[in-house]
């Protein structure tokens, strides 16, 4: 475990380096989207027998922390073909699985920030959400899950560019279409079904599901699906880690 917390707290360090605009950036963000879609095109609406920006909210929490969470897909990418301390990490005594841990954990905490504003926000604005355990659980599957995916692409994918163009192709349709900003039975069949294959889409339903007092949406077939593709990704994950070379 001491290789984990290693990792960990050389990217933590690098993280502080970075100081205000880092912390800055992960929350402008979803503030950005909260005023054009929560007070511009959704001001008065409601869906599905809720005040818009009260559905948003928790859109806004999963599609930010999971970005977060994604985003060190760009760091591990650089560190191992740009400054060459992933290659270090392989030659350290240290466990290759551990070094997938501590770049995760990585991912997991930086996920959290645009939490933690989202939910000052509606504290503060008087939105009732509620935070629970089952509520905790489900953020950090969700917060696994996309910290797991930004490690495989960034084992899998060679280059930069390559790496930025696949997370363009493969991110950005997945935020619009997964049940963030408006129901997901609303949109037409095609992309529907498209959704429906989006680890996003049942991430947001469970979270959005354990936030809203009285919600109906959650589900626990929903956290089955999660857990099975935490399974799935924690195993690419493995090989991938395990055929890298120093």
């Amino acid at each position: 475990m001491k290789g984990v917390w290693a990792v960990f707290y050389r990217e933590l360090m690098f993280y502080r380096r970075r100081g205000v605009r880092t912390v800055l950036s992960s929350v402008i963000y979803p503030a950005l989207f909260l005023l054009a879609f929560g007070y511009g095109i959704g001001k008065g609406a409601r869906v599905s027998g809720m005040s818009y920006i009260t559905f948003l909210i928790p859109g806004l929490i999963t599609m930010s922390s999971m970005n977060q969470a994604y985003g060190i897909s760009v760091e591990v990418n650089v560190s191992r073909y740009y400054f060459k301390i992933f290659e270090e990490y392989l030659l350290a005594p240290i466990g290759r699985w551990e070094i997938m841990a501590g770049e995760v954990l990585y991912g997991m905490g930086k996920g959290l920030l645009p939490v933690l504003f989202l939910l000052g926000y509606s504290a503060f604005a008087g939105i009732g959400l509620r935070i629970t355990p089952l509520f905790l659980l489900c953020l950090f599957l969700h917060l696994l899950a996309f910290a797991l995916l930004g490690f495989i692409i960034a084992m899998a994918v060679e280059s930069h560019a390559d790496q930025a163009a696949l997370s363009s192709f493969v991110m950005v349709p997945m935020i619009f279409l997964s049940d963030t900003f408006y129901p997901i039975d609303k949109m037409p069949l095609l992309a529907r079904y498209l959704g429906y294959f989006s680890p996003l889409t049942y991430s947001t339903k469970l979270i959005r599901g354990t936030l809203l007092p009285g919600s109906h949406l959650f589900s626990f077939k929903y956290l089955l699906f999660m857990v099975g593709i935490i399974l799935a990704l924690l195993a690419v994950a493995v090989v991938l880690v395990e055929r890298a070379e120093a």
